[in-house]
C-alpha cells in the first residue's frame, strides 16, 4: 500500500491525516500549541512550537504507515493565510508568526482603504483592505517597529518559514500569495505599488510558485520525522481554497460554507473576480483556478461564548449532558426568529462584509419576554445570518448556486444544519467526512504527481453527504428578518469604532 500525508497547520494546532493512495483516510494525528493574544488585539504563535508540531504529526503519521512495503508518495500542505514573520539574513526569526488574527493595524488599514491608493491596490490584488492582510501588517510594522524593521532581511508567511527550514528554499505557493494584499491578480508576481506601499523590495519576499510545486531533498529535520528523505512535499495552498477543493466545490454553482471557529463562504471560478463594493476577496487556488468570497471572524467560538454564559450550569449538571448538547435540544425548542430577537455576531470585530476590526455585538429587539433560550437561538440565527450576508455577495457577483456544500464542526449538529439551509434558502449538502481541507492538499500532490489531470476526480472521493432542503415555513420568517439584521447592522456600524475605544479604555 502507498500513502498520502496531508498537513493542516492551522491557529491553534496542526493536524495530519494519512491517506491511501486511493484517498481513504486511515488515521490522523493532532498537536497544539499558544497562540498569543492581548487587549491590543495581538495574535501570535511561536514558529519553533509550530515546526515541531508539523515534524510531530508527520512522524506520528509516518509510524502509522508501513513504509517497509509501501511508499509515502508526498505529503502536501495547507495552512492557514496571512501571517508575517520577520527572518533575519540566515531566515531566523527576529519575531513571532503575526497570525491573520492579529488587528493592530486597524488603524493604518482604515488609512489605507479610505485613499485612492487603497481602492487600487484592492483592484489589483483582490485583498480587501484589513488589519489581517500582511500589507497593512508590514506597513504598521514600519510605524511602530522601524528598528526591528531595519534588522529584516526577509518576510516570510509560516509555510514559507516551514518549507526553509525543510529545504532551505525560500518560496510561497500563489494561493497563500495571492492573499498577503501584494500579489497582482493579472500577473501572479509581486506588485510594484503594494511593495512601495511596504516599502519591501521583491528580493525580500519568497518566489511564487504554483500550489503543485514539489520541494525535495529534506534537511536535518528529515532525521525527526522518519520519513525518506527523497520524499516529496508539495505547496498547497492556503486552507479555505482546499476547503472547497475538498468538498468539489470546484465549479462556479457550488458554494461551499465552513463555520469552525471563524467561517468562510467561498465559490471558485477559472477567472479572477472584483468585487466593485469590496467586500469579498479574490485569491488563488492554483494556477487557473481563483476563489471568491469572504472570511468570518464570528462562528463557533461565539456560539462557545453563547453555552458557556447562557447556558444553566445546574442543568448540565442534573440531567449529565454535555453543555453543547443540551443548547442544541434547548434551541430546537423555540421557533424560527427567537420570538423577535436579532444578534449581530461581531464578538471579535469583523471581516466580511463589514471589514471593520472595529465591530462589536449586540442583542436587538431584547425584551420582558425573552429567555435565555431565545437568546441561544438568536445567536446561533446571528451567526447564520452574517453568513447569509456574505453569500448574498457572492450571489451578486457569480449568480444563484445550485447548492451549498458545509463542513465544520457546526455540521455535527442536525439543528444547524437546518437552520442554515433555511436562512439561506438554498439547499445545504454535508459531507460525512469534515476533513475537506487536508483532501484538498492531498489532491494537489495527486496533480503534482502526475496521478490526475484536474480536480474533478475529488468529487468520487468524498463519500456520502447529508442533504437538508430549505423548510418553507422557517425561511418565510428569515425572509423577514434578514432585511433588519442588515438595517440595524447599518445603524450600528458608525458607533463600533467608539465603543472600541472605549472599551480599550477601560481595560488599561
Amino acid at each position: 500500500m502507498n500513502y498520502f500525508i496531508g498537513v493542516d497547520v492551522g491557529t491553534t494546532s496542526t493536524k495530519a491525516v494519512l491517506y491511501d493512495q486511493n484517498a481513504t483516510v486511515l488515521d490522523q494525528f493532532s498537536q497544539g500549541y499558544s497562540l498569543y493574544r492581548d487587549a491590543s488585539g495581538m495574535a501570535e504563535q511561536n514558529p519553533t512550537a509550530i515546526v515541531a508540531a508539523v515534524e510531530k504529526v508527520i512522524h506520528d503519521a509516518a509510524q502509522k504507515a508501513d513504509l517497509t512495503n509501501g511508499k509515502l508518495l508526498a505529503v502536501s500542505f495547507s495552512s492557514a493565510n496571512q501571517s508575517v514573520i520577520m527572518l533575519d539574513k540566515n531566515f531566523n526569526p527576529l519575531s513571532r508568526v503575526i497570525t491573520w488574527a492579529d488587528t493592530r493595524a486597524r488603524d493604518v488599514a482604515n488609512e489605507l482603504k479610505n485613499s485612492p491608493a487603497g481602492q487600487q491596490i484592492y483592484a489589483k490584488t483582490g485583498t480587501p483592505i484589513h488589519p489581517m492582510s500582511p500589507l497593512t501588517k508590514i506597513m504598521w510594522l514600519n510605524k511602530t517597529q522601524a528598528d526591528k524593521v531595519a534588522q529584516t532581511a526577509y518576510f516570510g508567511d509560516i509555510k514559507s518559514y516551514l518549507f526553509h527550514q525543510f529545504f532551505n528554499t525560500f518560496k510561497v505557493d500563489v494561493s497563500i500569495a495571492s492573499c498577503t494584499g501584494m500579489m497582482n491578480v493579472n500577473t501572479c508576481d509581486w506588485d510594484d505599488q503594494a511593495l512601495e506601499l511596504a516599502n519591501v523590495d521583491r528580493s525580500q519576499l519568497p518566489e511564487i510558485v504554483n500550489g503543485t510545486t514539489q520541494a525535495i531533498g529534506l534537511t536535518a529535520a528529515q532525521a525527526k520525522m522518519g520519513i525518506p528523505a527523497d520524499t516529496p512535499f508539495v505547496y498547497g495552498a492556503f486552507d479555505g481554497a482546499l476547503s472547497n477543493l475538498g468538498v468539489g466545490a470546484i465549479k462556479q454553482n457550488t458554494v461551499a460554507i465552513t463555520i469552525g471557529t471563524s467561517a468562510g463562504v467561498r465559490v471558485v471560478t477559472d477567472h479572477p473576480v472584483i468585487d466593485p463594493q469590496q467586500r469579498l476577496f479574490c485569491y488563488a487556488v492554483d494556477k487557473g483556478l481563483w476563489v471568491i468570497g469572504g472570511p468570518l471572524n464570528n462562528g463557533g467560538d461565539v456560539y462557545q461564548w453563547a453555552v458557556e454564559h447562557l447556558v444553566d450550569a445546574s442543568a448540565v449538571k442534573n440531567e449529565n449532558i454535555d453543555p453543547y448538547t443540551l443548547a442544541n435540544q434547548v434551541i430546537e425548542g423555540v421557533p424560527a426568529g427567537a420570538h423577535g430577537l436579532l444578534f449581530h455576531p461581531f464578538l471579535g470585530g469583523e471581516r466580511a462584509p463589514l471589514w471593520d476590526a472595529n465591530a462589536r455585538g449586540s442583542f436587538f429587539g431584547l425584551s420582558h419576554i425573552h429567555t435565555r433560550a431565545d437568546m441561544l437561538r438568536s445567536v446561533m440565527e446571528g451567526i447564520c445570518m452574517n453568513i447569509a450576508t456574505v453569500f448574498q455577495a457572492v450571489r451578486d457577483l457569480v449568480g444563484n448556486p445550485a447548492s451549498v456544500t458545509a463542513t465544520g464542526g457546526f455540521a455535527r449538529a442536525e439543528v444547524w444544519r437546518q437552520m442554515l439551509a433555511d436562512v439561506l434558502n438554498c439547499p445545504v449538502n454535508i459531507p460525512n467526512s469534515f476533513e475537506s481541507g487536508c483532501l484538498g492538499a492531498i489532491t494537489m500532490a495527486m496533480k503534482s504527481l502526475g496521478m490526475i489531470e484536474n480536480y474533478e476526480i475529488i468529487k468520487t472521493l468524498i463519500g456520502d453527504i447529508s442533504s437538508y432542503q430549505p423548510n418553507q415555513e422557517a425561511v418565510n420568517v428569515y425572509q423577514n428578518y434578514l432585511p433588519l439584521f442588515q438595517q440595524v447592522e447599518g445603524l450600528l456600524t458608525p458607533a463600533y469604532s467608539t465603543i472600541a475605544k472605549l472599551q480599550q479604555q477601560s481595560i488599561h
